[in-house]
């Protein structure tokens, strides 16, 4: 009698990842924490495999087995932390989505202050490398600021700028208009470090009044309505994020 390998299936943090539980490093945290079991046993190494059908529960809860990848355009008013909760007790985007949807994460962040293009995803693995500066997509703002805003110095931003310590990549930023001390500049950042507008903006003796994101790679905020979402089509998500399409059902 031959004996028939069982497929090794798939690592659990790349499973919970997939499910929209967190990212995939994230993932490898709760597991650590000792907050995963699978079949009913405690989950202790991330390279442990799960098998269709399997039962893995995050504190205590069920996680349903990932479906296919789901992508949302979603415009984040200011005002929303850009996390599940907020140790400090404020509103969260998660908190002001649709009830009918499923759990999702975010690709990238903006800030409690900033506003626009959020992309939403139900799969972990996709965000975490949909963030990643070597995927190449551009994130492009409209930046309001106030004070006086020197052209050259924005030119030089091309170059990448270190400040604090901290190096940025090259920044795209021009003079769209301005009136007064205020003025609206659009911003393009390849990388999108932590508060990386805000701080290269105060570098150059200007203060944002208001930040909106109004494209990631090639996904655009449009005309959506504050506080609005929409799922892209299934189609344009393989064609943009080079996915195979979904095998038919026979």
């Amino acid at each position: 009698m031959v004996d028939v390998k069982k497929p090794e299936g798939e690592r659990i943090a790349k499973w919970l990842a997939r499910a929209g539980v967190a990212s995939r490093r994230d993932a490898e945290k709760i597991i650590a924490e000792g907050r995963v079991t699978l079949e009913g046993k405690p989950v202790t190494q991330p390279a442990t495999f799960v098998q269709p059908g399997d039962i893995v529960t995050v504190d205590g809860k069920a996680v349903n087995e990932p479906e296919r990848t789901r992508l949302f355009r979603y415009h984040k008013p200011a005002g929303l932390m850009t996390t599940h909760k907020d140790p400090e007790g404020r509103p969260t985007v998660f908190e002001k989505l649709p009830e009918d949807l499923p759990r999702l994460i975010s690709i990238g962040r903006l800030d409690y202050n900033s506003e626009g293009l959020l992309l939403l995803t139900n799969d972990g693995a996709l965000a975490r490398r949909l963030e990643l500066p070597s995927n190449g997509w551009v994130r492009r703002y409209r930046v309001r600021v106030f004070g006086l805003v020197n052209e050259k110095a924005l030119e030089v931003l091309a170059q990448g700028v270190t400040i604090e310590g901290i190096r940025y990549a090259p920044i795209e930023a021009g003079l769209d208009s301005k009136k007064g001390d205020n003025a609206w500049l659009t911003v393009a950042l390849h990388e999108g470090k932590n508060r990386e507008i805000r701080r290269v903006m105060a570098y150059l003796g200007l203060e944002v009044s208001r930040l909106i994101r109004v494209a990631y790679g090639p996904f655009q905020l449009g005309t959506m309505d504050r506080g609005a979402v929409e799922e892209v089509n299934p189609k344009v998500v393989r064609e943009q994020l080079g996915l195979a399409a979904p095998a038919r059902k026979r």
